[in-house]
């Protein structure tokens, strides 16, 4: 177990009430990839079919300016030559991994609650004392994730946070969610038993971790949760 696999969704298609799609929030995925790579982890990216695509307001000028815009335009950069890589999630073995990393994006409401794959691989890594962590829309992964030593759901008794009920309502994407019978995180987190971390700023860096389970809030998040994740780990970087 030496590399880290930051799982990403496979769904890309029209979300928004303006007619943009959502799939993977960049910088959810930019973030933790860089970080684990300053520490010289090496990290995988894996979706549930092998297929990906952005949400498309993640790659506006609000999300995406600066360093972070630069490695997305250079087709060269480390991060793009990895992600167009991309595996599916019965394509990677699971005993290569310590961390399994689930970025958000609204895509993920759509296919991380029945990805088996994706579950699988997380689940074999829990069970090889890995570490589980998710960011934002991450968390939803956690719907139909179960620790395979009890058969009970992972998140069980545990405390988890993510992308805020709140945070819907500000995106004006509340309604949307409901129409079309999509959880949220706090929805799922209570389904399945977990303790919701309500953050004291739903758009501040906040993240929080129940031992080797590690969560974080937004995008803001992306970075610490990476942090964290590493600092619970086996994992040492170089």
């Amino acid at each position: 177990m030496s590399k880290a696999a930051i799982a990403i969704t496979s769904y890309n298609d029209k979300f928004y009430e303006d007619g943009a799609k959502t799939g993977l929030f960049l910088t959810e995925a930019l973030h933790p990839f860089e970080y684990f790579r300053l520490q010289g982890i090496e990290v995988d990216f894996v979706s549930e079919t092998g297929k990906f695509g952005y949400d498309e307001h993640s790659l506006g000028e609000a999300f995406l300016n600066g360093d972070d815009l630069a490695i997305y335009q250079n087709p060269h950069s480390e991060f793009n030559v990895t992600i167009k890589n991309l595996k599916a999630a019965s394509e990677v073995n699971a005993s290569d991994y310590a961390i399994f990393f689930a970025a958000g994006g609204h895509g993920t409401v759509f296919d991380f609650p029945k990805a088996d794959g994706l579950h699988k691989l997380a689940q074999q890594i829990w069970s090889n004392k890995g570490v589980v962590a998710a960011v934002c829309h991450g968390p939803v992964i956690f719907d139909n994730l179960y620790d395979t030593a009890t058969g009970r759901p992972l998140i069980e008794g545990k405390k988890v946070t993510g992308f805020t009920d709140e945070g819907e309502v500000a995106m004006n994407v509340d309604g949307i969610l409901k129409r079309d019978h999509l959880e949220t995180v706090r929805d799922i987190c209570v389904k399945n038993g977990g303790q919701y971390d309500q953050p004291p700023d739903m758009w501040g860096d906040y993240t929080t971790n129940d031992g080797r389970l590690v969560t974080g809030v937004n995008p803001a998040s992306a970075s610490s949760t990476a942090k964290k994740a590493l600092a619970v780990s086996s994992l040492k970087g170089v």
